[in-house]
């Protein structure tokens, strides 16, 4: 499945946070619509089976309660996509990547072979399961960490124990750290710590370009990997450094490196460090520094100034804005405005963008963002991931197209909007202002409610034992408000009073959303009509 990944450290951000966001794009030719959901414990399966590659995997017996975005038809899967759990860690799975063919020569993807004939036929030969993929990672993986950290190792165990059918990107962040996990043939795998000051930007292709082994196999600050991969790589010959270069690039070694990469890949990569650096480089003409079909487009780099939710919101809708390939542009020609496939693209089934905010308490600390549908048309709404229950709006989507859930909502206001860009945008515009506006006025408005309550119902038993009182509550940004250990964590998120105001703040936004998205498609539903090719000017009155 085709996807873009941002990822933002926590020194990189406008506000201190950690913040990991990707569009999830459907595969061409098809939709998969998408909801919001909150999954209870008691709703978590226990005995997991996979319905595209049949693999059962026994599951822990004490999961903790995350949001996902599952496919609202589950034929394929459940595909949960993206999610926060109760100890405030983050997981977004998974961006597709390339590699090439001497990886998968040495550690085979693991695919699903079906059964071929009868049960008692002399040629019958049962089905052999395939490995893990998209479809199972947030579900098996998620309810069970602690930390960031905890992610990368819980993940990478599960991909040596069962192997993978694809190459994927994973991403895992809490308040402190962010990590991005890679997968190298069917088990193998690499895992890099995202720098506090730098953004990574990842579009489908394998993508870390620098890996410290002698850091993987000892102190693991930085850097983690399976267990064999230095031997993987030697018995192989993967590595493509000339004698004496340093460091390793896995980019290189387990990488692709094809003309295709060119239209699909590297310019969307070249197109999000030109927004978030347009002052450390010459980024157009022949005298580029890296041009859109570079190879060499750094994995992650230090933005030129601090990224907020609306740059997440904006690079992960655009489509080559003020360069001669924006297809709704005017400069180039026919033939460059289609030449590079889009970030924002007409396929994107939802981006998530999960925030763990470091000046909050535990108990309200992650927010997870929420679009669907096409992004240049769209707009990005937080909510709080740590309540019993999501608002019906985003998570009731059904099958049926329908202007009463958000996601139908917005794949008709896509469709209007794009065959008339230029009459419906300023609409668009202005929505995407005031819903923006909504979704941080909601948060400051939670925030403040959970402040007035103060003490224990706030900070939880942790604060007693380490001597917080109320006036602390009051301070609005305050440095590592709540240190904790994951345990403390979760048993302060667990307030149910807390939760009753979150899940108040989110059916509010939602409602507010509801009436604007309305009002939207009610605009540009009329502005498109005019352009129907029965339009005619003359009046009846």
């Amino acid at each position: 499945m085709s996807c873009t990944t941002l990822l933002v450290g926590k020194d990189a951000s406008y506000d201190g946070s950690t913040i990991i966001a990707r569009n999830e794009d459907s595969c061409n030719g098809e939709f998969d619509p998408k909801q919001f959901v909150i999954v209870k414990p008691e709703d978590q399966p226990r005995a997991y089976k996979s319905v595209l590659s049949h693999v059962e995997i026994a599951l822990p017996d004490d999961p903790l309660q995350y949001s996902s975005v599952p496919n609202a038809i589950r034929k394929s899967g459940i595909w949960g996509e993206a999610g926060v759990n109760e100890a405030n860690v983050a997981m977004s799975a998974t961006e597709t990547l390339t590699t090439n063919e001497r990886v998968l020569g040495a550690d085979p993807l693991v695919e699903f072979a079906p059964a071929i004939g009868k049960p008692g036929d002399d040629d019958y030969e049962p089905e052999v399961a395939g490995g893990i993929g998209e479809e199972d990672f947030v579900t098996i993986v998620l309810p069970y960490i602690k930390t960031a950290r905890e992610g990368v190792a819980r993940l990478g165990a599960l991909l040596e124990q069962y192997g993978t059918y694809e190459m994927n990107g994973v991403a895992f962040s809490d308040v402190n750290e962010i990590w991005w996990l890679e997968t190298v043939g069917g088990h193998h795998w690499i895992a890099r710590r995202v720098p506090d000051d730098c953004y990574v930007t990842m579009p489908n292709q394998l993508g870390i370009d620098e890996f410290d082994l002698d850091d993987a196999f000892g102190e693991q600050r930085d850097y983690m990997c399976s267990a064999d991969l230095e031997e993987f790589i030697e018995r192989n010959h993967l590595s493509l450094a000339v004698e004496g270069a340093s460091p390793f690039s896995p980019r290189d070694a387990f990488g692709s490196h094809s003309d295709s990469d060119h239209v699909y890949n590297t310019p969307r990569a070249w197109y999000m460090q030109r927004y978030f650096n347009p002052l450390d480089e010459v980024w157009d003409g022949p005298d580029a520094d890296h041009k859109p079909d570079a190879d060499d487009i750094p994995w992650c780099r230090q933005p030129d100034r601090k990224i907020t939710m609306e740059d997440v919101k904006y690079i992960l809708s655009s489509h080559y804005q003020e360069t001669p390939y924006d297809p709704y542009g005017t400069r180039g020609d026919e033939a460059s405005r289609t030449r590079f496939r889009p970030i924002g693209i007409n396929r994107t089934n939802h981006l998530a963008a999960m925030q763990i905010r470091p000046y909050r308490p535990q108990v309200n600390r992650a927010v997870q963002w929420i679009a669907y549908g096409s992004n240049p048309f769209n707009a990005m709404v937080p909510f709080f991931p740590n309540v019993d229950d999501t608002p019906a709006y985003l998570r009731d989507t059904t099958a049926r197209v329908t202007s009463e859930n958000f996601y139908w909502a917005n794949r008709i206001i896509g469709v209007l909007c794009d065959a008339q860009h230029a009459q419906t945008m300023s609409a668009v515009e202005n929505y995407q202002l005031k819903v923006g506006g909504l979704g941080h006025a909601m948060l400051r408005a939670a925030d403040e409610q959970v402040n007035r309550l103060g003490g224990d119902a706030v900070l939880g038993a942790a604060a007693r034992e380490q001597d917080y009182d109320d006036e602390f509550v009051e301070d609005e940004l305050v440095e590592d408000v709540q240190p904790m250990e994951p345990d403390e964590i979760i048993a302060a998120v667990r307030n149910p009073e807390v939760r009753g105001i979150l899940a108040t703040a989110n059916e509010d936004l939602a409602r507010q959303l509801k009436r604007e998205t309305e009002k939207l498609l009610d605009t540009v539903l009329y502005t498109s009509s005019l352009a129907m090719k029965n339009h005619f000017a003359m009046s009846d009155n």
